[in-house]
This record gives structure tokens, C-alpha cells and sequence, in this order.
């Protein structure tokens, strides 16, 4: 009656072998390999008693808990595909996504039962949907269904669904494992929230080498003592976020205590990673391996991961690395003629085993980004980043295409403007942020000082680092830089505060909806 994954069958292969080895567990509860089998079981049953049929949508409307992740297994095991959505969106979006995938109910638990009954579909409690007849998993085979369906920002429209394959999600996960060099001794601490993506290289990674993990609210993290309390208490040796969670950190007056922590592995990825803040944190914690990964969500996770190197970071690059096994990348100029040279920059487009199956019921905008048009016998995602590659065929990413400004015939890169603004005196952090400066492109640096300076003082300052048509058209000082509950850099709410307006809108930036 069902099927599993290689995703779900890696999983439970380490239930079989090692039942006892501690799986997962979040605040009211944990769950070795063994019981863990068990449950999904229960809840895979609950889920086909309900109607569930293979390729059918579940919406898992939860905050980061062992909740989650049965449920999300639970529909890997009856060949659902599970759509993680966020408790703290607006109803609108939430509206918005249910009827775009349409599910055949949203599972809650008791911290999200709450949330509006006016979603347009029906709600069932985690609590209700546990059947005492568990599947059995002996027969089961391989799923020719998706996995999951993944929801973007929609930051520039109506919210995507990405729906990713057993295969991308298997392959990006082996990966990822082999990569960072995750094993049954890993000890897992989750950061980001389970409806972003990025949160599936600590999650589902830990449990695909036989792990263990470690869930703590996610607002409960966002006070740096409870991350180092944890990392102690759990004795945590590998964890992954954004950048702007790590500037988090690094404010903190305890990062010290990552000296003579278990912590070992540190993956960064979701935003463009900084030197300094890297080599800032191996300055506290020099025992770190610290990797970066890049990937958009549209090619599952992650496509590369970096092992940085003290002697690359201290030249100010941050590599993404190389792409994975069974991924391929193609650099094209702005006329589409393939980059061949080292140290020229291009779009990318990636080819391989790790893209999306497209966007859910929207084949016009799948056929937009997955071409094959553009690389001979190649199914290529065109990413819209502009990357380069060096001699030793390392990748870096330099901005999104639709970030790089041009200024009397000068392309400027806000993130590269960014960190030139970050090497003047008195800056702690910077980022740079595009607005409308009466109808045209304008650039504002959003400056954190640890200094009584004013905008002259750090004006001065730039124009020593960078030539005149580089300078930012403002500098603004704020206390910290917000960060979106997915962890990135809330770009809207800074330019929201300022009463400046996005490029190319009649308003001040609105609320953002991710």
C-alpha cells in the first residue's frame, strides 16, 4: 500500500541495526532509532486510515519539534509529500499556500492548534491522527513520488512551491553527510526553523548518517546563552546556520565559551558568508571546521560545501566550494556564451541530480528557470546568481544579478560594497541595501558602530577604502541587524524603519511575509 524512500529506507536501516542509539529530542521528549520506527509507523497508518494516497499533499503546520519529524517521515512512508509550513506567517500566506498546494489537511500540535481555523482546509491534531496499528516496513519500496514541496519568500510575488524528488533529497543528503563528515557519533543542534530548507542539512542529514539530534525552540535560540547552554548541556559537536545568526553570536560577550566546547563542525549557509565574521569566530573557537554551503532551494539544500582554509579566508574570499557529485555548474556571460576562463565572472546554471521537479502547477513558471535551451543535452536551473570560478576551480558567489547595481558604467556588488564598509574604523557589521532614490537605484549602507561616530566620520572613511562612484548614496546607523525567523538578513525591515521605499515601488517597504 505504500512505498519508501532511500531517504527513509537509510533511516531506518539504522533503526533496525542500532534501535537504542539516541535519535532525536526536543524539550518534552526523546526518541532512539527504535521507537522512532515505531511512531512513524503509527502515524504512517493514521495518515492511509485518512484517505492518504500516494502523491497527495499533508501540511505540517508546527514550530521545530520531534512532532515534526515523525509526521514529515510518516509521509515519506505512504508516499505523501509533507509541506512544512510556518506557524508565525500571516494567515494570508498561509491562505495563499494551502490553496495552492492543497493538502488533505494540515497536522497541528498542541502549540500550533491555535493558529486560525480559517485556512480553507481542515486541521487534525497530531494527538488524533496516531494509530494503534502501526505499517509494517518490511515491504516497502523504493517512491516514485516527491518528497516534500518547499514554499519561497515570495518576496517578489505569490509564494513558489518547490517540490523536490526522493532522488534530489536522497542525493543532497548523502552529500552532505560525506561532505562534513557526519556519523552515528554526531550530535545534532537545529537552528533554523523545518520550513526553511536549510534546516533539512542539519536535520534530515543527522538522522541519514544515524545521528543524533537535538531541537530546541527556535525562539528560545535567538538569545545566544541559551545556543552555548545547549552546545554544553548536550555536548553538541556539529550545527549549521546563516551568517547573520553567527554575527549573533559573535556580539555575545560568551562566544568564549566555544573555546573548550564539543563543537566541532559549523556549516554556514542560506546568505553570502563574511571573512571577518569567520575568521572572527575561529579567533574564539580555532578547534572549528567551518564549511559554507551554497544552493538555492529549487536544487535541494545545498549544492556545494566549502571547507574553508584560515589561508583563503584571511585573503577576504569565502569560497561555496565545488559542486557535488552528479552536479554540474555552467558560468554564462549576459549574451549566454559559457564562460570558460578562470576568475570571470558569470550566471550560473546548474545541471545534475539535485533539481527540483519544478514548481507545483505552474509549468509556465517551471519552463522559465528549467531550460534546455541553453547547455547542450543539459536540464539546467538558471539560478540568477553571478559566481566566479578560480584556478583551482573553487566557486565563489559574488551577489544576486538583480543586486548588482550600475553606476556610471561601474557594476557595484552590495555584498562585495558591504564588506569594503566593514574594513573602515568603527564598523562592527554593515550591509547593503538597494532603494528607491527618487525612481532610481539607490544604495544604502545600514552601519553598525561600536563608536559615538557620525555619517561624516565613516563618509570620510570610505572614501580612503573606495572610489567615488562606489560610496553608498546613504549610511544609516542602527542598533542590529534584524533577521527574518528563516535567519537571513530582513533587508525589508531595515529599509521599513529608514521610511525608504524598495526599488521600483510607489510605498515604503511593506511587512514582509516570510
Amino acid at each position: 500500500m505504500a512505498s519508501m524512500s532511500s531517504v527513509l529506507g537509510t533511516i531506518f536501516g539504522h533503526s533496525r541495526s542500532e534501535p537504542l542509539r539516541p535519535a532525536v529530542k526536543d524539550g518534552t521528549r526523546e526518541l532512539d532509532y527504535g521507537t522512532l520506527l515505531e511512531e512513524v509507523g503509527h502515524y504512517a497508518d493514521g495518515l492511509s486510515s485518512r484517505g492518504v494516497k500516494p502523491g497527495d499533499r499533508v501540511g505540517i503546520l508546527m514550530s521545530n519539534s520531534v512532532d515534526f519529524v515523525i509526521v514529515a517521515l510518516a509521509c515519506l512512508m505512504t508516499d505523501a509529500i509533507f509541506v512544512p509550513l510556518s506557524p508565525s506567517d500571516p494567515t494570508v500566506r498561509l491562505v495563499t499556500i494551502i490553496a495552492d498546494c492543497n493538502p488533505n489537511f494540515v497536522v497541528v500540535n498542541e502549540t500550533t492548534a491555535a493558529v486560525s481555523s480559517t485556512l480553507g482546509v481542515e486541521k487534525i491534531s497530531i494527538l488524533n491522527l496516531r494509530s494503534s496499528s502501526p505499517v509494517s516496513t518490511h515491504e516497502l519500496t523504493d517512491s516514485s513520488q516527491g518528497s516534500y514541496i518547499i514554499y519561497t519568500s515570495g518576496t517578489t510575488g505569490s509564494p513558489k512551491g518547490v517540490l523536490i524528488g526522493n532522488a534530489a533529497f536522497s542525493a543532497a543528503l548523502s552529500s552532505t553527510v560525506e561532505a562534513l563528515g557526519l556519523s552515528r557519533s554526531t550530535r545534532t543542534l537545529c537552528i533554523s526553523p523545518f520550513h526553511f530548507d536549510g534546516s533539512f542539512g542539519t536535520l534530515f542529514a543527522t538522522l541519514f548518517a544515524g545521528g543524533s539530534v537535538v531541537i530546541r525552540p527556535r525562539d528560545e535560540l535567538l538569545f545566544p546563552r541559551a545556543f552555548f547552554n545547549t552546545v554544553a548541556k548536550e555536548q553538541i559537536t556539529y550545527t549549521g546556520f546563516s551568517p547573520s545568526y553567527l554575527r549573533l553570536l559573535l556580539s555575545s560577550p560568551q562566544v568564549d565559551r566555544l573555546r573548550d566546547s564539543s563543537l566541532e563542525i559549523v556549516a554556514l549557509g542560506g546568505e553570502a558568508a563574511i571573512a571577518a565574521d569567520v575568521l572572527s569566530l575561529w579567533s574564539k573557537a580555532p578547534q572549528l571546521k567551518i564549511f559554507n554551503r551554497y544552493g538555492p532551494t529549487e536544487t535541494t539544500i545545498a549544492v556545494t560545501h566549502a571547507h574553508l582554509s584560515k589561508e583563503m579566508v584571511a585573503r577576504g574570499t569565502v569560497s561555496i566550494g565545488r559542486p557535488h557529485p552528479n552536479v554540474r555548474f555552467h558560468l554564462l556571460s549576459e549574451d549566454r556564451v559559457v564562460v570558460e576562463g578562470a576568475d570571470q565572472s558569470g550566471e550560473l546554471y546548474i545541471a545534475g541530480i539535485q533539481l527540483m521537479d519544478g514548481y507545483w502547477g505552474d509549468d509556465n513558471l517551471s519552463a522559465e528557470v528549467l531550460r534546455r535551451d541553453i547547455v547542450p543535452n543539459e536540464l539546467v536551473y538558471r539560478t540568477g546568481d553571478l559566481v566566479y570560478r578560480d584556478t583551482n576551480d573553487e566557486y565563489f558567489y559574488v551577489d544576486r544579478l538583480d543586486r548588482v547595481v550600475k553606476r556610471s558604467g561601474v557594476r557595484i556588488s552590495l555584498v562585495e560594497l558591504g564588506e569594503s564598509i566593514r574594513h573602515a574604523a568603527h564598523v562592527n557589521a554593515a550591509v547593503c541595501v538597494m532603494f528607491d532614490n527618487h525612481d532610481e537605484p539607490g544604495i544604502v549602507a545600514f552601519v553598525v558602530s561600536d563608536a559615538d561616530v557620525d555619517v561624516g566620520d565613516v563618509m570620510s572613511g570610505l572614501k580612503k577604502l573606495l572610489p567615488e562612484s562606489m560610496l553608498p548614496n546613504r549610511v544609516m546607523f542602527v542598533d542590529a541587524l534584524p533577521m527574518t525567523n528563516s535567519g537571513k538578513l530582513d533587508e525589508r525591515k531595515l529599509l521599513r524603519d529608514a521610511g525608504l521605499r524598495q526599488p521600483g515601488t510607489g510605498s515604503e517597504a511593506s511587512p514582509k511575509s516570510e
